[in-house]
């Protein structure tokens, strides 16, 4: 397993920034094969204002983009390239996809992912996200590696 990866290591394998950089940090990596992060969940995200006043809920949609963030950070360290270096990492698709409860101000989202498969550029990742030891969400999630 490799070191903790802090947010400055993350965002040179990720090109999003705030508010829309989703992954806070690296716990576990193994490199083309698993991946453990985690997002916190704060009050003041931008979301939160109108999703949904009065009832903090955190979309959906951005759950699941976490967890393709997190598979693209496996993606990249694995293939060892870095955004700067001219390569993207598209999220291209998602199946089996299903939330069983929402994620609110407070919660530590800790996102997993496995490969599945690597094949011409397509991975494939079987992801889970938790709060407090229950999955909130899963999905397999399909990225490609393309050039910028």
């Amino acid at each position: 397993m490799e070191k903790i990866i802090d947010i400055e290591e993350i965002q040179q394998y990720l090109p999003h920034r705030y508010p829309f950089l989703l992954v806070d940090r690296v716990v576990e990596l193994e490199l083309g094969k698993y991946i453990k992060a985690y997002k916190n969940v704060t009050t003041t995200e931008p979301y939160f204002e109108g999703h949904f006043p009065g009832k903090q809920v955190m979309p959906g949609v951005l759950i699941l983009e976490a967890m393709a963030q997190a598979s693209g950070i496996l993606g990249f360290k694995t293939m060892n390239k870095k955004p700067e270096e001219g390569s993207i990492y598209y999220f291209v698709g998602a199946d089996s996809l299903r939330f069983k409860q929402p994620a609110v101000p407070g919660d530590q989202i800790i996102l997993e992912s496995t490969v599945i498969t690597n094949k011409k550029g397509i991975w494939k990742f079987d992801c889970t996200a938790s709060v407090d030891g229950e999955v909130i969400g899963e999905a397999t999630i399909l990225c490609a590696d393309r050039p910028k």
